[in-house]
């Protein structure tokens, strides 16, 4: 088969509404997740330094914050950011629900 298609609701969540689908879909050279935020919801701090790791956040709907290395970036709907491996991030929901297309690669 020349491609694969799977829909983020038939994939199993982990970690508060984070669906990866890099597995189900057999992607070989970088990751993309679907992160559903309840109203609120406090993302880890982390980064991915040790993996070379840079990621984009989409938030496709909602409203929240992204925080890296302590400066708070607000995010609307539409917004994106690019993330480098060395950059901490923590995502902090707004007061609605939201949810963020999550990609990244080494």
């Amino acid at each position: 088969m020349a491609y694969e298609k799977v829909n983020y609701h038939d994939v199993e969540s982990v970690a508060d509404g984070l669906h990866f689908l890099r597995d189900p879909l057999e992607c070989e050279r970088f990751g993309i997740s679907v992160l559903e935020c309840e109203p609120r919801w406090t993302g880890k701090e982390h980064a991915h330094v040790d993996r070379e790791h840079e990621e984009v956040y989409l938030l496709v709907d909602g409203s929240a914050t992204v925080t890296v290395n302590d400066e708070e970036v607000q995010m609307e709907s539409g917004d994106a950011i690019r993330l480098p491996p060395e950059a901490t991030r923590q995502i902090q929901n707004g007061d609605t629900e939201s949810l963020f297309v999550l990609a990244g690669a080494p």
